[in-house]
């Protein structure tokens, strides 16, 4: 079997990991990557890494940055030398990217795969519309990051085969248990510093809680001066530490410092958390996690981490405050993470899913390969 596995996201050196482990289950796999990607957190460099039985090709983006307009340069020639079987796109079906990638699998008669995270039900001014429609009508199979994101799939019609699967997983290598917990209360985020994400309700909450604790914000974007500006204000300035992004082979590191990490996440009327990854490496590692009820937030966690009311700083302050106070509540969560975290999160274990849905697509009769007209 021929795969071509197409997306931005394989900048980073941890995510290509989840090729290595397709790769292993005797897919004849080509990864394409871009050199760059640049969104609000600057320009994330490929980072080196090797490819461990995969071949991989770093292919420039046309209109880099642009999230609906950029598209893979020399991908239709590629997909001529390498003749490929499937197409997977992990990219959203409303996407430029995903269109001409459809295109481009249409002339090699390869069965073409989208990824979405899209868990709203939001519809999209032309042309957007009209390629989403295109995708739906012209894809093999469709992978949703979330349950609620193959909702979405349904609700806005589109009636081939889906599987709900996150587009990644953890190398419990990568992310080992760390040995100990480090001494004190040092609460962590890790993530884009924008309004979604909730970093001011973590800080006002923090105000809240008083005592003896540090804030350690690892993380870049466009809120960072407002944020850096109410630490001051609530007079915290002094037990928040903001550091910028890190390559993420040094994440591990990282997170072992932390006595637990916080996914604070607001909805938006355009958006809501679609999967929250930081909180599986972190559970990975063994570092009890808390996060909001925005999206997809408690069906990660499930009962491995504790829960409050998304935008309530009084209950996040009073989460914040138990953990903080009961040792034995951090280790037991600090267990329960890690046994998650292997049951379902990892790499290998989302590999064999994917391999699955691509002997799906082969298999399927359903005549969903297609000829681009």
């Amino acid at each position: 079997m021929r795969v071509v596995l197409l997306s931005k996201a394989y900048v980073l050196a941890t995510y290509r990991r989840k090729a290595a482990e397709i790769a292993k289950l005797g897919v004849e796999l080509t990864l394409v990557a871009p050199p760059y990607w640049r969104d609000e957190r600057g320009v994330l460099r490929l980072e080196p890494g090797p490819a461990e039985g995969y071949r991989q090709v770093v292919l420039p983006i046309a209109l880099n940055g642009s999230y609906h307009l950029h598209w893979n340069r020399g991908l239709g020639r590629l997909l001529r030398e390498v003749q490929p079987d499937i197409l997977h796109v992990e990219e959203e079906p409303y996407n430029l990217a995903t269109f001409l990638a459809f295109l481009a699998a249409g002339r090699v008669h390869a069965r073409a795969i989208f990824f979405t995270w899209q868990n709203l039900a939001r519809p999209y001014p032309l042309p957007f519309r009209l390629i989403e429609r295109y995708c739906y009508s012209h894809a093999a199979f469709a992978i949703g990051g979330s349950q609620g994101a193959v909702e979405v799939l349904r609700r806005k019609g589109y009636d081939g085969p889906a599987v709900a699967l996150p587009q990644f997983g953890v190398d419990p290598e990568q992310f080992p248990l760390r040995a100990r917990e480090p001494d004190g209360f040092t609460v962590g985020y890790v993530g884009r510093l924008v309004r979604e994400k909730g970093v001011d309700l973590l800080l006002r909450s923090l105000a809240e809680l008083g005592g003896s604790w540090r804030l350690s914000v690892l993380g870049s974007g466009p809120e960072q001066a407002r944020l850096q500006a109410l630490a001051c204000q609530l007079g915290l300035a002094g037990q928040v530490e903001f550091r910028p992004p890190i390559p993420s082979e040094q994440l591990p590191a990282h997170l072992a410092g932390l006595n637990c990490l916080v996914l604070p996440s607001i909805s938006l009327p355009n958006w809501r958390e679609q999967f929250g990854r930081v909180l599986v490496e972190a559970m990975a590692t063994g570092v009890p996690v808390l996060g909001s009820t925005c999206g997809e937030i408690p069906n990660v966690i499930g009962t491995a981490g504790l829960l409050f009311p998304e935008g309530d700083i009084s209950a996040l302050a009073s989460q914040l405050q138990r953990l903080r106070d009961d040792a034995s509540l951090r280790a037991r969560l600090a267990r329960a993470g890690r046994e998650r975290v292997l049951a379902q999160f990892t790499h290998a274990a989302i590999a064999r899913s994917t391999v699955d849905v691509y002997r799906r697509a082969l298999a399927s009769g359903s005549g969903r390969s297609f000829t681009a007209q």
